[in-house]
């Protein structure tokens, strides 16, 4: 889908064709679309295809007509298993009008349109690409701190789990950080290159903006990877606590398990064709009923002490130390 917008009194508008300084949005585009934006609009058929690729890394580029800037932006899409993910925007500026291609929306192209930037200015193509920037990096932080509120939830059902439901959900988040991580790692070195770059010329404000980008963008570098470090440790830490929760409850079956082998050894005793106690007394079933059941009560009982004595002999030596370290 093509939307042409242009910019008046009241902010961005659509319309029907192509003015002076306006803004081509193309998301979600189809064969047709790419076909028009190459037909219509000059631009090379490679570096549509380098758009369309969702591994292509950010980068800029000069052609004849127009300079070209590749940048990663975060989406969230609850249809796929690892919900958030990154995607290529090409950029491509024309003396005249700018381009957005993406192959997918984005909450960066949204807050653009939906009068969410301060200050956005179509006709100021250098000042607009940097609002892009950095509506970007302030994305991929909303999008780090809802990660860290869903590991937070995870954890908590993590706790009283034996399943691997949950660490595979840790999984997810894992595999987005990482995608987050290397996305924000290749906007970087394009906006370090953007500062040295004679391609796109910035004004004295506009260089405190870039410089207030990469600053944002270096900041969700680091809480990337504070959060992946973060959750590596976390799986580790539960996927022994899972072991350790499935040790205790093969621990209780084995216990129940030898306490119900007790009955069956005195009834497979009892069942034998040859001269027994009891056999002739008319008490003889309750009594020996009886007794295997208390037999049975009496060596679950001591597994279960013998089980906790090892504990605490086992907890003893470090409780010792620290009161000798206290």
């Amino acid at each position: 889908m093509i939307l042409i917008r242009t910019q008046g009194a009241r902010g961005l508008s659509q319309c029907d064709h192509v003015e002076k300084d306006c803004w081509i949005d193309a998301r979600n585009v189809s064969k047709e679309d790419l076909a028009r934006l190459e037909k219509e609009f000059g631009i090379a058929g490679e570096l549509l295809a380098d758009i369309m690729d969702i591994d292509e890394q950010a980068r800029i580029e000069k052609e004849d007509e127009y300079t070209a800037l590749i940048v990663r932006l975060p989406v969230f899409d609850d249809s796929f298993e690892v919900t958030f993910f990154t995607v290529p925007v090409g950029i491509i500026i024309y003396p005249d009008k700018i381009i957005t291609i993406c192959q997918r929306s984005s909450d960066v192209l949204d807050d653009l349109t939906g009068h969410r930037v301060r200050d956005l200015s179509i006709t100021n193509k250098s000042s607009f690409v940097l609002h892009l920037l950095g509506r970007a990096a302030l994305s991929y932080l909303r999008a780090l701190k809802e990660l860290n509120k869903k590991t937070a939830i995870i954890e908590r059902e993590l706790q009283k789990s034996v399943r691997n439901n949950e660490l595979i959900q840790l999984l997810t988040i894992q595999k987005s950080l990482v995608f987050f991580t290397t996305s924000l790692k290749s906007n970087e070195l394009l906006l370090e290159k953007l500062q040295k770059s004679p391609l796109i010329r910035f004004g004295e404000d506009e260089q405190d903006l870039l410089e207030d980008v990469l600053t944002d963008n270096k900041q969700a570098i680091e809480m990337a990877n504070i959060y992946s470090s973060i959750l590596t440790g976390t799986m580790d830490a539960f996927a022994s606590v899972i072991s350790n929760n499935l040790n205790i409850v093969m621990r209780r079956l084995t216990i129940i398990s030898i306490a119900l082998m007790i009955p069956s050894m005195v009834s497979g005793l009892y069942g034998m064709n040859v001269p027994l106690p009891f056999q002739n007394s008319p008490f003889a079933f309750a009594g020996i009923a009886g007794a295997s059941l208390l037999a049975s009560v009496i060596g679950a009982w001591v597994l279960g002490e013998r089980k906790k004595k090892r504990l605490s002999a086992k907890a003893l030596p470090y409780t010792q130390n620290m009161i000798v370290h206290r």
